[in-house]
Order: C-alpha cells, then sequence, then structure tokens
C-alpha cells in the first residue's frame, strides 16, 4: 500500500467488516432468536477483533505516515489521514485480547439489560453492567486522560469535550429551563388525546407513511420495531431504524420515527465516495443529534408540520381524534410535563433527564457510588430536579439501553444536539425563503437539501464548533435554543 487510492480502498474494507458487526447488531436487536445470544456474543466479538487487527496492522500504520508526508495531498485528503492517524493512535492502544472481551461483555451485558427490563428487575442487569464498568476504567487508563476520568468517555462521543466544559452547558440549563418549566406549568395542558386506544398496526401503516412523506428512502432503508428506538447505518446506501409503539400512547410511535428519521437523513446524505474514510463518517454525537432534534422538534412538533399531517393522521385514527382540532393536537404535542421517561419528553423538561444521566455518569466513574447504588441514586436525582417519584426500576434506571453498551459519555450529547439544532434551524429559516409555508404545504426537501449541502456532505472534515461556525457564523450558542422555546411557548400558552 502506497497510494491514497489504496489508503481509501483500504478504509472501505474496514468499513465493510465494521457494517458486518454493524448488521450482527441490528439483527440483535431485532429479530434474533432469544436462545441464540451466546452465538452471536461470540460472532461480534471475533469480527471486533479481526476490524481492531486491521485498524491497527503495521502496513497500514507505514501508509498513514508516509501520506502523512505527501504535499500533494489536497487540503482535504490530508484532514482525511490527520484524522485516521488520530484513530489509529487511539485503536492502537487496545490489545485484541481487550477489544474481543469489551465486545462480548457488552453483548452479555444488552442481553441482560433486555431481560431485566422486561422483568422489571435490575438484579439481572446488576453483574454484568459491574463486569462491564470495570472494563470501562481499564479502557480509560489504557486510554489515558486529562483530568476527569470521564473525559476518557465523552470525547469518544464529541472530540474535545470534558467535564469542565459541560458543567458550564448545563449551568443555563438548571438556571433557565427550570425557571421557564414553572411558568409554562402555570398553563399546564390537560388534553388527553393522546392517551387513547390507537391500533398497532395501523399505528405501524401511519408512521411508513409518515417516513415517505418526510422524504425517507425505503429503497437504501428500512423501519422495524425494537425495545428501545435507533438508527444504524451500514453506509449511506442502507441506513435503517426502528421505532417503539404504545398501543395506549401514540406519541411513542410519531416522534421515535421521526427522530430516528432525523439520524438516517444524515447518514443517508453522507458521500458514498467518501466510505471508509473520515470524510464518509458523521463529525460527532452531538451533530448526530442535533439533525434527529432538529426534524424531531423544529419541524416535527411545529405548527406548521400539523397543518399538513394532521389530515392524514386523523384519516388513519378517524374515530379517536374525530372531535380534535389541529390547535388542540398542536398544543398537546408541545405540552410540557415533568415525566419519566427521557424519549417521551417535552423539549425543556428532556435537557433535566439528560443532567440527571450525567451527573451519575460522573458519580460512578469517580467512584462516589457502585453499580449497586443506581436505582436510588436515579430515583434520588429524578425527585431533586424533576420532583417525581419513580415507581418501579423498568421506568427508571432500566429505561435506556445506552449503559448496556457500555456508552457512558453519550448522554451529554443529546443536549447538545438540541442546542446546535436550534441554532441550525434558525440559520436555514433565514437563509431559505418561507421554509415554514414550505413545510406546511408537505415540502421537506428543501430543508433536506440545506441540511446536506451545509452539514452532511462534510464529514469529519470539520469538527462540531468549526462546523457550526462555518454553518451559522458563530460557536454553539445556548441562546438560540433558549430563545425558540421562550417565543414557541409565549405563543402556545400565552404566559
Amino acid at each position: 500500500m502506497n497510494t491514497y487510492q489504496d489508503y481509501k480502498d483500504y478504509g472501505a474494507k474496514i468499513m465493510d467488516v465494521n457494517a458486518a458487526i454493524g448488521l450482527l447488531s441490528w439483527d440483535q436487536e431485532t429479530y434474533m432468536p432469544d436462545g441464540s445470544s451466546d452465538l452471536r456474543s461470540r460472532q461480534i466479538a471475533t469480527l471486533s477483533g479481526i476490524l481492531h487487527q486491521m485498524l491497527t496492522s503495521a502496513d497500514y500504520h507505514q501508509l498513514l505516515l508516509k501520506l502523512s508526508d505527501d504535499d500533494s495531498l489536497s487540503s482535504e485528503q490530508n484532514r482525511n489521514v490527520q484524522l485516521s492517524v488520530l484513530d489509529y493512535n487511539k485503536k492502537a492502544k487496545f490489545s485484541t485480547e481487550f477489544v474481543e472481551e469489551m465486545s462480548k461483555s457488552v453483548s452479555i451485558s444488552f442481553q441482560a439489560w433486555q431481560a431485566a427490563k422486561s422483568k422489571n428487575d435490575f438484579s439481572l442487569f446488576e453483574k454484568p453492567l459491574e463486569d462491564l464498568v470495570k472494563l470501562k476504567f481499564k479502557e480509560a487508563d489504557i486510554k489515558g486522560y486529562e483530568g476527569h476520568i470521564y473525559n476518557a468517555f465523552v470525547d469518544d462521543y464529541e472530540p474535545g469535550m470534558t467535564v469542565e466544559i459541560l458543567d458550564k452547558v448545563f449551568i443555563p440549563v438548571k438556571e433557565k429551563l427550570g425557571p421557564l418549566i414553572e411558568r409554562i406549568l402555570t398553563k399546564a395542558c390537560n388534553l388527553k388525546n393522546f392517551k387513547n386506544h390507537y391500533d398497532t398496526s395501523t399505528q405501524w401503516d401511519f408512521t411508513i407513511e409518515l417516513l415517505k412523506k418526510l422524504g425517507y428512502n425505503f429503497n437504501i432503508g428500512r423501519q422495524d420495531r425494537s425495545s428501545h428506538p435507533f438508527s444504524i447505518s451500514f453506509g449511506p446506501e442502507d441506513a435503517r431504524i426502528t421505532t417503539r409503539i404504545d398501543e395506549k400512547d401514540l406519541t411513542e410511535s410519531i416522534w421515535s420515527t421521526i427522530h430516528e428519521c432525523g439520524h438516517a437523513f444524515y447518514e443517508m446524505g453522507l458521500k458514498m465516495e467518501n466510505y471508509g474514510i473520515p470524510a464518509g463518517e458523521a463529525c460527532s454525537l452531538s451533530i448526530h443529534e442535533s439533525q434527529s432534534r432538529l426534524w424531531e422538534n423544529m419541524v416535527g412538533r411545529s405548527k406548521a408540520f400539523w397543518e399538513y399531517m394532521f389530515p392524514i393522521l386523523k384519516s388513519y385514527f378517524p374515530e379517536q381524534l374525530f372531535n380534535v382540532s389541529l390547535n388542540d393536537f398542536y398544543f398537546e404535542s408541545n405540552k410540557v410535563e415533568k415525566g419519566l421517561i427521557r424519549t417521551n419528553a417535552d423539549e425543556i423538561t428532556y435537557h433535566f433527564h439528560v443532567l440527571i444521566r450525567y451527573e451519575i455518569e460522573k458519580a460512578l466513574f469517580n467512584q462516589d457510588i457502585t453499580v449497586k447504588d443506581l436505582p436510588n441514586t436515579w430515583n434520588e436525582l429524578y425527585k431533586k430536579y424533576l420532583g417525581i417519584d419513580v415507581p418501579n426500576n423498568k421506568m427508571g434506571i432500566l429505561q435506556d439501553v445506552h449503559w448496556s453498551h457500555g456508552s457512558f459519555g453519550y448522554f451529554p450529547t443529546y443536549s447538545l444536539g438540541s442546542f446546535y439544532a436550534a441554532q441550525f434551524f434558525e440559520t436555514a429559516k433565514t437563509q431559505i425563503p418561507n421554509l415554514e409555508n414550505h413545510i406546511a404545504s408537505g415540502n421537506f426537501n428543501l430543508l433536506l437539501d440545506w441540511l446536506r449541502k451545509n452539514i452532511h456532505q462534510y464529514g469529519r472534515i470539520y469538527n462540531s464548533e468549526e462546523l457550526c461556525k462555518k454553518v451559522s457564523g458563530e460557536g454553539l450558542n445556548f441562546n438560540f435554543f433558549y430563545n425558540y422555546i421562550e417565543l414557541k411557548y409565549k405563543n402556545l400558552v400565552k404566559f
């Protein structure tokens, strides 16, 4: 291997193996038989070991070093190589044995989480999670880190992010969003239109039409059902999503579908010509979340969106929604309520759900608490920040899949993503004339094209802050989100 084309070809092979692991994982969370978990854990661990060997091979390292000194490369080509060097240096610190051990532990932990959640029994998850956390401590030591140990994990999802920065990010959440919630709750919505019986198959059919209207390409994607909604990509030409359906609550399927569609849009917007190199990968998890949160909230919870979609929804549920007006539906879609479930939370209380998880993760890796303490700590923080009692572990500590995947450090990107989303959407409105009118008429292509031009196509060429400045003219600014929320609810509830 000597040339940049060799580098691209090898990167594509690496991505092929990574996609195969992803496909096994997708099957594990959707269709895999219950009795196949041990075999699947072995298969994923084996492929993870092979992938690690490819990522850290001596020949690949020599190619990267050679290309790093190649003055003939363009600026984008050089950026790809430098990012791959950074990735190599991180991966090379780990042995293949450790990677396989971590992969197997994650598979076991995930299966245990599923059983624990199904049976509402945290004890079934406790030991596998303890084993996984021990490996995460070992992982942090191998990586090396400065400051708080948590920095070793959050950097995986948001390069350069630290506890020191995140602590400052959450200050306005506590100081500004908390009081705003109380102002809005004085105008509480008491409608119960979502709390009815909504047939599962009919909900499914509606979500499929919803995806088609938004522009999701079923030729290179599909939707399935899972216990926790997620999106997964095997490349720009295969980006899949799942949703969750509750016959007693219409919100589950609608907004999880829109949210995951936003993730898939991003993956489908990456350039196939960059498959296997950093320019063909998402910028960061916070930018990824900005895409899902933008579609879910700025679009999916807007009145303009439901001016178009509500008549279609009523055609699926004419009896349940017969006496429901557009205004009532829009009002209820944006109801602010201190609830238990993060994925069902409104746009404002959502960030307290994230804050709780962030504080728990910090405490766990600072060894202030243990895995055994997690349920009680969770319940205490829900009482502290949202003033609610957690009735059981299924609706509490077991509700999210992330820790069973070892994804510590992921949760803060949800709030960061929401804040980026507001900033991007405000910029889009200034650059796309009458954007909200286009949304109200069912034309979502203008926004999707704008996102693909300004965000998706660049992959990892820019980091989050660089991309934000390129798109909006400045770095992340919480005031965009706060102004968006305050204006929305001033108009909605007239506080």
